[in-house]
Order: structure tokens, then C-alpha cells, then sequence
């Protein structure tokens, strides 16, 4: 799966710093197009988390995924063979769609697989993918020098390449047990009971939503930074990559030892303070990045990139497994898709809001850390609210750890209703 990672985000680094240029230069749609197609497809995509997590739970992930995957594959590849707004624009919206689902499938994956040490397989993943986004996007830096229609033809059939290399590789990997896949002996009178459904659990709702305002750092570094840089600061117009390439940095490099601190449900709801005081800190450089001449601005936007990757960082983990231990084990995939909504409508949302303060003037970062103090405020209560509720998991998900006394043995044996295999 870490292959599957590197090998994935190396293909979509390629592509999505071409995107925007393939449609405007290559199939010659206009700026304004270009905005409502990306618009459109992002909103579309938020429907593929919720879906691919219900799906899940019905059938084994890994088959699943590869059919998000050759999803992503085959709508890429048609973007080759139109100009076409409204079909290109459809086939956008068919890969957001696969690619949203393929997210929540990939979480759910390790948090089947890994049992105990999700928070750290889910940081060593994430630092493959930004070491594999960042290969990507030197590379495909290099082809857009060149600039031919070739060229951006070339970084998209990468991607799409990339697509069907990680279809095959999990074609390669073990199906782990579904805790809401349960089998059930001859002798079972009784009904099995209806999963549970995120849908009607509202503190679930809530958590997410107030989710999708703690991933704006994406919508910040990668939308906030570079306009701001142009529009607003005496900083250099190539400050802005650099940022980016810090960014993947201190991720590879810090998302593996900093995941301890989140082990744990109890751990992670704490590590929403220092995650907003991040946010805070980075606000109040993107402020002073303003105050006057190169060196400042270039100082302070440093200094709100590296407060807003670690913010970045913090999230991570404190999502990752609060997302999973608020989640009962019979609905695990429902669950992570409805999750899955907040940073696809952080996404589709998060680039206006961004947009919007900037507009608003250097005083309106302020406002928006003042934002994320509610909100992680709000979020913290939510948690510690919802953890004390019965029927949660009283260990971390996947162990799989139940009195020996609710083993029945059916074909290769269950615990607790979960089938596994012979040894």
C-alpha cells in the first residue's frame, strides 16, 4: 500500500500542476471555463466519499479500490479524445468522483490492517504520498518548461498510467477483516442487527462538519500562499514553489515522529490546541507579511508556511483517529465516507473562503484563526462527548481484542461476528 501511495501521488503531482494549462492551452477552453469545470468536479466529487465507504462496508475493500482506481484511469484518458466543454467537464467530474472514494478507502484499508498502530501507518502513508506529490510535481515542472501540447499530453497519460500501476498492485495485496462483514453460524435465531448509519448520528454529523473548516490549511497553502504572495506582498513571485517544496519537507520529516503524540483517542483531542495556536501563528505572519519591504515578507511568509504545515501535520493525526474511534466497528466504512465529505467540501469551499480574505485585506487573517479557535473549541466538546458515549469501542479499532466466550467457530473462525481466515 505504501508503493501504492508513492507510485499514485507521483502520478497526480504530474498532473495537477498542469491541469489548469491543459485546458486553457491544449483543448482551448477559457479561464472562466476552466474555473466552473474545476468548480463542478469538485463538487460533484463530494458524493464519491459517502459512496465508497457504503460500499465498503458490502464488499471487500481492495476490489473496491481498484475499481476507483481504473475509474480514475479511463475518465482521464478521455479528457485525450474531446475539446469539448460539457464532456470534458463530465469526465472531470467522473475522476473527482473516484478519487474522493479512493481516499476513504485508502484510511479505511489501514485502519483494518494496521489494528493498533493505525496513527502510525497512516503518517508513514502520508509522507510517502507527499515524498511521491513531490517527485511528481519536479517532474512534471520539467515538462512544462517545454510547453508543447506533447508535453502536457504526456504528464496526463502519467497519470493515467500511474492509475492502472496502482490497480495492479492492489490487485497484490490481502483483503483484512471487515468487522461489518459478519458471519454468522447455522444455529443464529435471531435477526442480525441493521449496521449502524452516520446519517442519524448526529454528533458524527457535527465532528464533520466542523472538520471541514480545520482542513482550510490546504486551501491556505495551496490557494491563500501564492495570491497572496502576487497580489498583496513585496515577496518575490518565485517565493511561492519554494513553499510548496517546504511544505512536502517538514512533512516527510515530521508526520512519523509527531503521530505518537495522537495514538490514542485522549491524545489526539488534545492535540487540537497546539493545532489551532499553529493556525493562529500562521494568520498573524500572513498579516505581517505586509508590513513592509522584501526581507519581511519573505521572512513572514516562511514563517506562516512552516505554522500552517504543522498545523497541517497536527490535523492529520488528531483526524485520522478521532474519525476512526468516534466510528463503530460495524459501520467503519459508512462512517469514514461521511467523514470523507469534510475536506471534499473543504475542496470545493475552502478556495472561496480563502479568496475572500484575501480580498478583504491583510486584517482579515485574524478573523479567519478566530474561526478556527471556535471551531476547535466547539470540535474538542463534540469529542469528548462523544467518546464517553456507550456502545463506542472501549479499545482501538482493529485490534479486535473480545472475550473468548464471543468466538464461534465458522469456516476459518470469527471473533466477535468477524470472520477470519485459516491460518
Amino acid at each position: 500500500m505504501l508503493w501504492i501511495a508513492l507510485i499514485n501521488k507521483a502520478g497526480t503531482g504530474l498532473w495537477m500542476g498542469a491541469a489548469a494549462l491543459y485546458f486553457t492551452l491544449v483543448t482551448g477552453l477559457s479561464v472562466t471555463e476552466v474555473g466552473v469545470l474545476m468548480g463542478v468536479s469538485g463538487a460533484v466529487g463530494i458524493a464519491g466519499a459517502p459512496l465508497a465507504g457504503h460500499l465498503a462496508d458490502r464488499f471487500p475493500v481492495t476490489r473496491v479500490l481498484i475499481g476507483a482506481q481504473l475509474q480514475q484511469a479511463v475518465a482521464l484518458l478521455a479528457l485525450l479524445t474531446t475539446d469539448s466543454f460539457s464532456l470534458l467537464l463530465l469526465y472531470s467530474a467522473v475522476s473527482s468522483l473516484a478519487d474522493r472514494g479512493a481516499n476513504v478507502l485508502t484510511k479505511l484499508y489501514a485502519a483494518r490492517v494496521a489494528g493498533p498502530e493505525r496513527t502510525r501507518y497512516q503518517a508513514v502513508q502520508r509522507s510517502v504520498s507527499n515524498a511521491g506529490w513531490a517527485i511528481g510535481g519536479l517532474a512534471g515542472a520539467f515538462a512544462l518548461a517545454v510547453g508543447t501540447t506533447h508535453a502536457y499530453q504526456g504528464l496526463l497519460i502519467g497519470n493515467v498510467v500511474s492509475f492502472v500501476a496502482a490497480a495492479f498492485l492492489t490487485l497484490r495485496c490481502a483483503e483484512p477483516p471487515s468487522p461489518s462483514r459478519v458471519v454468522t453460524d447455522s444455529t443464529a435465531t435471531a435477526p442480525p442487527a441493521q449496521p449502524s448509519s452516520p446519517w442519524r448520528d448526529r454528533p458524527y454529523l457535527l465532528f464533520t462538519a466542523t472538520e471541514a473548516a480545520l482542513f482550510l490549511d490546504d486551501a491556505v497553502l495551496q490557494v491563500g500562499m501564492p495570491l497572496w504572495i502576487v497580489h498583496a506582498t513585496d515577496a518575490p513571485h518565485g517565493l511561492a514553489p519554494l513553499l510548496m517544496v517546504l511544505n512536502c519537507v517538514l512533512v516527510v520529516c515530521c508526520q512519523v515522529p509527531l503521530s505518537r503524540f495522537g495514538s490514542t483517542p485522549d491524545k489526539a483531542r488534545r492535540l487540537l490546541v497546539p493545532l489551532a495556536a499553529c493556525f493562529v501563528v500562521g494568520c498573524a505572519a500572513m498579516t505581517a507579511s505586509v508590513a513592509g519591504g522584501t526581507g519581511l515578507a519573505v521572512t513572514a511568509l516562511a514563517v506562516a508556511a512552516i505554522a500552517f504545515t504543522f498545523a497541517e501535520i497536527l490535523h492529520a493525526i488528531a483526524s485520522w483517529e478521532l474519525s476512526i474511534a468516534l466510528a463503530p466497528d460495524d459501520a467503519q466504512g459508512a462512517y469514514l465516507g461521511v467523514h470523507g465529505l469534510s475536506s471534499a467540501a473543504q475542496r470545493s469551499g475552502g478556495p472561496l473562503l480563502v479568496t475572500a480574505v484575501i480580498a478583504a485585506g491583510a486584517f482579515a487573517w485574524p478573523l479567519l484563526g478566530a474561526g478556527v479557535i471556535a471551531t476547535v473549541a466547539a470540535q474538542s466538546r463534540l469529542v469528548r462527548t462523544g467518546l464517553r458515549r456507550p456502545g463506542r469501542p472501549s479499545v482501538p479499532t482493529g485490534t479486535h481484542d473480545v472475550p473468548p466466550a464471543t468466538v464461534d467457530r465458522v469456516a476459518g473462525g470469527t471473533r466477535g461476528g468477524v470472520e477470519y481466515p485459516e491460518p
